[in-house]
């Protein structure tokens, strides 16, 4: 990022008035990196970032981005119904669940809904594998993280806003140039690379370094590593969103069989999964199972499934019963804790029961055990692994050629091996599981 943070245009009156309801949005919560002038008044500065967000084309990309089960997998379900989430659609339903979450706690809607569009917009090809090898090759460049890639995409990469440098007197593109709030709200974790507040060790991460002058001017005068109340809402909703059709979308291929989930060594398998990955390693295995058994002890719970019609409606109908349950559990623990007011920002954190997170992990689980660890996934997995680093190589052997026009640009115009090198890893991320394999086989084909 290039220059001091001007003031924003927008007039910040209307988010400055929380009155007898609590604190809402000030002067510095709807403030850009380059000021703007508002092309259509009577928008607010939230629904201006939800509507640049929405119309991107980084989120367009998310369609071809699988997110659990690949379409064209399905297993037993017919081929009318091989219709599986895709990073997109899970997107858009974890959206319009943080928003009505949000709203029912006080947050702006809109804010809220358009943390939650970006939230997996850095996400590369082939998902969290491709995130795997990609941070493989940047090692030396600073790594690779979805998240941090989520606000170098936001803020730098997206082109839709660009700036003159003060330095040199280009352009320079500040990505979608979205408020202070919304940026915050979309950082999962406010930390650089081996900063995390309680485990140095983490993979996980929000700013890479050179993207560190806006990362700080979005944490201004934010406590410490602190998520945001918005990002804390925007996170749970994620959790509420992938735990509940993750499974779905394995009952629909065939993958899970929710009768199995009474038989002993399967729950066992389950709980395995689940502990350290999806809670704590210090938890009794016991406290997974009463969860499993609240959930498997719900009318609405699809036993038996067998994809006829009425077993389809059943599913859909205890998916809505599961993502109304975790989030009024949430919505009734936070207002427990803090009363009826407006929470916004930093002036509350989310409460979610440990007995409702316990059964949101399960379920995770339950999509880890008898979907993603199927040994056909495995060996999917690895080859695009293969794909990805053989992709990177040949990018770097061969770079600028194979580069998009937008990315070509940046190669030529970076200080230095490791600038360029981050160039090549933003190329690849951009890419779409198809994508990638088309350019991986046109580039690697010419060895």
């Amino acid at each position: 990022m290039d220059g001091t943070a001007p003031k924003a245009s927008e007039s910040p009156a209307r988010y400055e008035n929380g009155g007898a309801d609590g604190p809402a949005y000030g002067a510095a919560d709807v403030e850009r990196w380059a000021a703007e002038p508002d092309k259509r008044p009577g928008r607010t500065a939230f629904q201006r970032d939800r509507a640049r967000v929405l119309h991107s084309a980084a989120l367009r990309r998310l369609a071809g981005k699988t997110q659990v089960v690949t379409p064209g997998t399905s297993g037993q379900a017919p081929a009318w119904d091989a219709t599986p989430r895709t990073r997109l659609t899970h997107s858009l339903e974890c959206a319009q669940v943080g928003r009505e979450l949000g709203a029912a706690l006080g947050c702006d809607p809109d804010l809220v809904e358009a943390a939650c569009l970006s939230h997996d917009l850095g996400h590369p090809p082939f998902g969290h594998n491709g995130e795997q090898a990609l941070n493989e090759f940047a090692r030396d460049c600073g790594g690779f993280e979805g998240n941090a890639q989520s606000l170098r995409l936001l803020a730098r990469i997206e082109p839709k806003r660009f700036v003159s440098s003060a330095a040199t007197g280009r352009l320079v593109s500040v990505g979608l140039n979205l408020t202070r709030a919304v940026l915050d709200a979309a950082t999962k974790y406010p930390w650089p690379r081996g900063a995390h507040p309680s485990d140095p060790a983490s993979p996980k991460f929000g700013v890479y370094d050179d993207d560190r002058p806006v990362f700080d001017w979005v944490r201004l005068g934010a406590p410490g590593h602190r998520t945001c109340f918005e990002a804390q809402v925007m996170d749970w909703s994620d959790d509420v969103a992938y735990s509940v059709h993750d499974v779905e979308d394995g009952l629909h291929a065939g993958h899970v069989d929710p009768d199995c989930l009474h038989a002993e060594p399967e729950r066992q398998a389950v709980f395995a999964v689940a502990v350290g990955r999806y809670v704590p390693a210090d938890t009794d295995p016991d406290e997974l199972a009463e969860a499993l058994d609240r959930l498997l002890a719900q009318e609405w719970w699809p036993h038996g499934y067998d994809g006829s019609a009425v077993a389809q409606a059943r599913l859909k109908d205890a998916t809505s019963q599961l993502i109304g349950r975790f989030c009024l559990a949430a919505e009734g623990a936070t207002r427990a804790a803090y009363g009826s007011g407006r929470l916004t920002r930093y002036a509350a954190e989310l409460v979610v029961p440990r007995s409702t997170r316990m059964e949101c992990a399960v379920l995770k689980a339950v999509a880890d055990r008898y979907v993603m660890q199927r040994a056909e996934q495995e060996r999917l997995r690895a080859d695009q692994r293969v794909v990805v680093a053989e992709l990177a190589e040949a990018l770097t052997a061969r770079a600028p050629e194979g580069l998009d026009p937008q990315f070509r640009a940046l190669f030529e115009e970076a200080a230095d091996d490791r600038a360029r090198k981050r160039v090549i890893v933003d190329q690849i991320a951009s890419l779409t599981d198809i994508s990638a394999l088309a350019l991986h086989a046109r580039l690697v084909g010419l060895r």
